[in-house]
């Protein structure tokens, strides 16, 4: 699992890929406040090596909560800035500060 952050220095924006090593996985997605937790618009694509990838321009000066979503099981990512506790989802959720 990777977060890589592009800042763009001509605009307000992150370019923020998100990949996630699930070789035998059949779906993954990203799911977090900057989509509404939307498994549709969060879906990442899968390559050839097991990697699910997706690439999301999101406003920077920004904390946003995320999880990765892999066959319907919830995951967070080891490699997020930090977690906080969420009560909605009973659980920790990952943190992305750009």
């Amino acid at each position: 699992m990777s977060l890589k952050k592009q800042f763009i220095k001509t605009k307000p924006v992150v370019k923020v890929t998100f990949s996630i090593v699930a070789k035998d996985a059949d779906s993954a997605a990203v799911v977090g406040d900057f989509n509404n937790w939307n498994i549709e618009e969060g879906a990442l694509s899968k390559l050839k090596n097991g990697t699910f990838k997706a690439t999301y321009d999101l406003v920077k000066d920004a904390i946003y909560e995320f999880k990765y979503v892999i066959d319907g099981s919830y995951v967070n990512d080891p490699e997020a800035d930090s977690y906080k506790w969420n009560d909605f989802a009973g659980s920790e959720n990952s943190v992305l500060v750009i």
